[in-house]
């Protein structure tokens, strides 16, 4: 594997929401899929536009597979108790290209410091249940060979493996594509020679990220 690549980072696949209410203020968590700052920037616009009449519409986004690219914003809010505790909430969860506005409708009641910091990492604790949240794992394709002997064998393995064959076909000889982690490679494919004698016929056809549903 080049140094470059990760075994596998998490990853929003589908957004949520999510409220709660403290002291009479709402806090309402939208969560968003966001691939470039551009598009979290442009999240963040049409998520201010839509809560036009509330007082804060407070940001935080993680961009890139490591991380690279991370931004948080108070928006009013006294600093460091909405922004940098939103950021901190989809760091310490390790989701990537990933961006939550948290928006407060002021209920009357001043909360402190840290009632406000508890209140924005709630908030986006809520958000993200309501997520689907997957992991992009590093892997391989393989394309898999073998007799009509070998292939119940070969099916055994990967049920023990927990790994279901991406496309199959039989002919003459019985072919399988299969996607799994890199670190499995070596290991399943000394398997399979073993467990068909042989006959069996591996060929990685590509390395790849795929999408792991948590």
């Amino acid at each position: 594997m080049s140094e470059n690549k990760l075994d596998s980072y998490r990853v929003l696949l589908e957004g949520g929401e999510g409220e709660i209410v403290e002291k009479k203020s709402r806090f309402i968590a939208t969560v968003r899929k966001c691939e470039t700052e551009e598009e979290a920037v442009a999240f963040i616009e049409e998520m201010k536009k839509k809560y036009w009449d509330a007082r804060h519409n407070c940001s935080a986004f993680v961009i890139g597979s490591r991380g690279e690219l991370t931004r948080c914003s108070d928006d009013g809010e006294p600093s460091g108790t909405a922004g940098r505790p939103m950021l901190e909430v989809l760091l310490g969860e390790g989701v990537r290209n990933i961006a939550v506005v948290v928006t407060r409708y002021f209920g009357g009641v001043l909360l402190g410091t840290g009632g406000l910091v508890r209140a924005y990492t709630q908030a986006v604790k809520v958000g993200l249940e309501n997520s689907v949240i997957g992991s992009m794992c590093y892997g391989c394709e393989l394309e898999v060979v073998t007799d009509y002997n070998g292939i119940g064998k070969i099916q055994y393995l990967l049920g023990q493996r927990g790994i279901t064959p991406t496309d199959s076909s039989y002919t003459d000889v019985v072919t399988l594509r299969l996607v799994i982690p890199m670190q499995m490679e070596e290991e399943l494919s000394k398997a399979m020679v073993e467990a068909t004698c042989g006959k069996v016929k591996l060929e990685k056809i590509q390395e790849l990220y795929y999408i792991n549903k948590e």
